[in-house]
């Protein structure tokens, strides 16, 4: 499966291990991960030199041929809850899968609309630690349907 798996760039990147862990599980589930080079610790800079546009649309193209987007969302990012309301708005159309991650002793700082989204087109999961990650995903991406829950 084809993965875009969001994760703050420019905001509070405090959540980016867990990022790295979301990333090595899902490789390790045998998924294609679109998105790995934003776990870079350069990846702001990097990005500067491709540009703001030529991202856009790079962006763009991933996220529509993603068969999942996976987002870890504990940090304030415009750019993450871009993602999922792009690839939820189209899920009914596309069948795309959307897994909504974050930090749950960070939850007094989580957007929202990402800590109390029971919408039935995507899934959340306010994780733990690493081995509730592992699990949710495991059990997310290994089924054809996606129901709502907040984990």
């Amino acid at each position: 499966m084809r993965i875009y798996l969001a994760c703050t760039v420019r905001g509070d990147r405090g959540a980016i291990d867990a990022a790295r862990h979301i990333h090595a599980c899902l490789v390790g589930l045998g998924h294609e991960v679109l998105t790995g080079h934003l776990l870079r610790d350069d990846v702001a800079a990097a990005e500067d030199e491709v540009g703001d546009a030529a991202v856009f649309a790079r962006d763009m193209a991933w996220l529509e041929s993603a068969d999942a987007v996976v987002a870890e969302a504990s940090g304030s990012s415009y750019g993450v809850g871009f993602e999922v309301g792009y690839a939820l708005g189209r899920s009914e159309q596309t069948g795309q899968r959307v897994l909504v991650l974050y930090d749950a002793s960070r939850r007094g700082r989580v957007s929202r609309l990402i800590a109390g989204m029971n919408d039935p087109r995507a899934r959340v999961l306010a994780y733990e630690s690493p081995s509730d990650i592992d699990a949710f995903l495991a059990s997310s991406l290994s089924t054809a349907s996606v129901s709502s829950s907040v984990e």
